[in-house]
């Protein structure tokens, strides 16, 4: 029974780094066509798509936006949902469930979010309205960050994926409680209302047990545009939607409703909703554009935030909490092997370009931000990688209670 148990669970974190992995690469090649289209006779055709307006409208109730912001207020929001079901997931079974798990990953996201913001802070300090942006360098990129993991095979061991993942996980409910706080508009109360109204709905299906999925996406759409409307980021709804899905039940066939919606939603996201999402935020015309772009300050406190901030931020906290002896490296991690990882978690790319896009309107912020975040990933995804392949390691054994020993 264990043993059964035991290998399900491997086989579905192998099956998760896999489809991450993969949805790395296809980011990285639908943000290369971005980049290719806004700089060629393609750019005009490009910026027209995306400014395409659509509008959805019901008896009196109407919603119109250009198809960016479709996709960054309606597509996010399914992302958003997806990472609030491996949130939940984690924290009541899975690498967040108990103290031991969770201290190490948690404590190193709150450093890789806590720098960069600083870095960022000193930087644009004196910036004024650019200061804004100071939450765009504190996120990761999970699926480009186990992509550039996959090129490296097995090099990296597996409880390093799994560290990576944890932090990632942990960094974005960082990121839902950051949107949450600070990127909010002016408040609608009677939407307010309403979507409270909506989320009591929601528990209510999660207390008595419903176990279909359909009552918890009709009602998680009305939340979600009751929650445009008010103010509040359209892409949290997502995050409590996922929340009220039961976890502990199981429905008439034997599915637990979050596992199912977990498994059959993340390809749909990895492979569809964040490739588009890239295409459509990470087109940069290098028009005009000099290496003395770079040094004003939005751009460079983004890309030093990522760089510099996340490596020493998640490396540094990671080693006083292991040299505190609160914590242990993860079994068969070498330093220098963690030193990559941490870099790696400088890969903002597709949260941090959404969360430009809540910290700034105007179009003028649109070329700095974008230019800061892919300088920032670059570097941060480049330096990973050559830690991890070319600096040498010593090799390490792992103890009967499962700690690193170095020979």
């Amino acid at each position: 029974m264990i043993g059964n148990t035991l290998r399900k669970t491997n086989e579905g974190i192998s099956n998760f780094l896999k489809l991450e992995s993969a949805g790395g690469l296809i980011l990285a090649a639908t943000a290369a066509l971005a980049l290719i289209c806004s700089n060629s006779p393609l750019r005009v055709a490009y910026n027209e798509l995306l400014t395409i307006p659509v509008e959805v409208r019901v008896g009196s109730l109407s919603l119109g936006k250009p198809l960016l912001l479709w996709i960054n207020d309606g597509l996010m929001a399914i992302f958003f949902f997806l990472i609030g079901l491996e949130v939940k997931r984690e924290v009541v079974e899975g690498e967040l469930s108990s103290p031991a798990q969770v201290v190490l990953p948690v404590v190193a996201g709150s450093g890789g979010m806590l720098l960069p913001a600083l870095v960022f802070f000193v930087i644009n300090r004196e910036s004024g309205v650019a200061m804004n942006g100071w939450a765009i360098p504190t996120a990761t990129d999970i699926a480009f960050a186990l992509g550039i993991l996959s090129l490296l095979g097995d090099r990296v061991p597996g409880a390093l994926k799994i560290f990576l993942t944890a932090v990632a996980i942990a960094d974005d409910l960082g990121a839902i409680i950051i949107i949450a706080l600070f990127y909010t508009a002016d408040l609608s109360f009677p939407m307010l209302i309403l979507a409270v109204v909506a989320i009591a709905l929601l528990f209510a299906f999660n207390f008595f047990n419903v176990t279909r999925i359909a009552p918890y996406v009709i009602v998680g759409v009305i939340l979600w545009v009751f929650v445009l409307k008010s103010g509040v980021h359209a892409t949290l709804a997502g995050v409590v939607t996922a929340f009220a899905v039961p976890l502990k039940a199981k429905d008439a066939e034997g599915h637990v409703p979050l596992h199912w919606l977990e498994h059959h939603l993340h390809p749909w996201v990895a492979l569809g909703v964040l490739p588009v999402f890239a295409f459509a935020n990470a087109g940069v015309s290098f028009t005009g554009i000099t290496i003395a772009a770079l040094a004003d300050p939005l751009p460079l406190g983004i890309a030093a935030g990522l760089f510099v901030g996340k490596l020493v931020g998640v490396f540094g906290a990671s080693a006083v909490l292991i040299g505190l002896g609160l914590s242990k490296l993860p079994a068969g991690v070498s330093w220098s092997q963690l030193a990559g990882v941490a870099a790696l978690c400088g890969i903002g790319f597709t949260m941090s370009l959404f969360i430009g896009s809540l910290a700034f309107e105007g179009q003028e912020y649109f070329t700095p931000i974008r230019l800061g975040v892919i300088t920032g990933s670059v570097l941060s995804g480049v330096t990973g990688y050559l830690l991890l392949r070319f600096v040498p390691r010593r090799a390490t054994k792992v103890s009967l209670d499962g700690r690193a020993v170095e020979p």
